[in-house]
């Protein structure tokens, strides 16, 4: 019995030694090139009849999924969601208003005396819109090994925001959704 258990025991320690692992090689051989880089991705290619559909692009149902996902969450008050240019945490009223953004813009009427007025314009945001991802990433390259490792700590969705003869105007980052607890780091 004593004889079952000592080599039960050499077993889970071999396991648990095995399992513990860094496939890719020590920590001690990573080196941090970056701790902070951010680069906008197409989801949704601008260009679908120039390249392969897989060249800046996600399979359709793929990219609802997740472009679902983050935008449920965030709206959800799932996961904290911070503004894109100063990284303050948005309150709901603040995520609410980028799902129906109202503006007021001054207008002229095209008749005589044209006068000035006002006018309000609602933006409903429209999940298919949703063509462009941001980035943060961490990156490490193990030198020994010759390996190079992305951690993606932050995501940013960007709707595409077009002008009024239906071209691409540009993009625009709606939140940032942040996957590791030591962010949003704070500009050093």
């Amino acid at each position: 019995m004593k004889k079952l258990y000592l080599i039960s025991l050499t077993i889970i320690f071999m396991f648990s030694g095995y399992s513990c692992r860094n496939k890719t090689g020590s920590n001690e051989n990573k080196t941090v090139l970056t701790e902070r880089i951010q680069y906008p991705v197409f989801i949704k290619s601008p260009y679908p009849d120039e390249t392969d559909w897989w060249k800046e692009n996600m399979e359709g149902s793929q990219r609802e999924k997740f472009v679902n996902i983050l935008l449920d969450a965030a709206f959800g008050g799932k996961v904290k969601a911070y503004d894109y240019m100063d990284n303050s945490l948005l309150s709901k009223a603040q995520i609410d208003n980028i799902t129906n953004h109202k503006d007021t813009i001054r207008m002229v009427r095209a008749y005589p005396p044209y006068d000035e007025y006002d006018t309000i314009v609602v933006q409903k945001l429209e999940r298919k819109d949703i063509h462009r991802i941001t980035f943060l990433e961490e990156w490490y390259f193990d030198e020994k090994n010759f390996t190079m490792e992305k951690k993606v700590v932050g995501i940013a969705p960007a709707m595409t925001i077009y002008a009024d003869s239906n071209e691409i105007k540009g993009y625009k980052p709606l939140f940032w959704i942040y996957l590791d607890d030591k962010y949003p780091l704070k500009n050093k």
